[in-house]
């Protein structure tokens, strides 16, 4: 599966699905990426979870300074890479931790994050899961 049809056709599912629904799949490159993930459900998971945490430290800030619009989707993104980077030198000091236990990208948990904040985690994780199958199995009949 080649990256570029991947998020080819994740940028046109998540448009179609954004339109028709109203709710974000985690960003338009999200769905792609998280599609070629998906027979590591680990990573995946680390994805959310790091994602989730994202928010949270976000959101915590926020309440000591300004942050709306590009702002708060800057520190979304740059939350998301500094935790990703962290998590990954610490797994290497942690006895037993995989490489397969880690976020896909640096970028991505943070896209994730910021419609957690637009529309809440459930909404979010179940919009981005089922856009990212919608696109795997779109991969699967193209083959």
């Amino acid at each position: 599966m080649t990256i570029a049809l991947s998020i080819g056709i994740g940028l046109i599912a998540s448009f179609l699905f954004t339109e028709i629904t109203g709710l974000y799949g985690g960003g338009l490159v999200v769905p792609g990426y998280l599609a070629l993930y998906l027979d590591q459900p680990t990573r995946v998971g680390a994805t959310l979870l790091l994602a989730g945490i994202t928010y949270a430290v976000v959101w915590v800030l926020s309440h000591a300074i300004i942050l709306y619009g590009r702002r708060r989707f800057m520190a979304m993104v740059l939350t998301a890479f500094w935790l990703g980077w962290l998590a990954v030198k610490l797994g290497v000091w942690i006895p037993g931790a995989s490489q397969e236990v880690r976020a896909i990208g640096y970028i991505i948990p943070g896209l994730i994050a910021n419609d957690i904040s637009k529309q809440g985690a459930i909404r979010t994780f179940a919009s981005v899961l089922l856009l990212a199958a919608v696109v795997r199995l779109a991969l699967v009949l193209v083959r």
